[in-house]
């Protein structure tokens, strides 16, 4: 086939199941984003105190299995 017959041809439309677009991976996204940043600006406040510190490790847990989780959704 040459390049002229190729441009000849009607471009099918072909529906995918392209499951990356949808609106709840974004939001689940930011979600993790904004709980992560949450747990970095906690670690900030106060350089010596342990409860501030276990908290703002905690966020940044919970934001990185959320995050990871979603995004493993998406490849899946």
């Amino acid at each position: 086939m040459n390049s002229s017959e190729l441009e000849r041809k009607p471009h099918v439309h072909v529906k995918t199941d392209n499951n990356a677009n949808q609106t709840h991976y974004y939001i689940s996204l930011v979600i993790a984003i904004v709980v992560g940043l949450t747990g970095v600006f906690v670690r900030f406040i106060d350089y010596n105190s342990f409860w501030l510190n276990t908290i703002a490790d905690i966020l940044l847990v919970i934001a990185v299995i959320y995050a990871v989780k979603t995004v493993l959704q998406i490849i899946k």
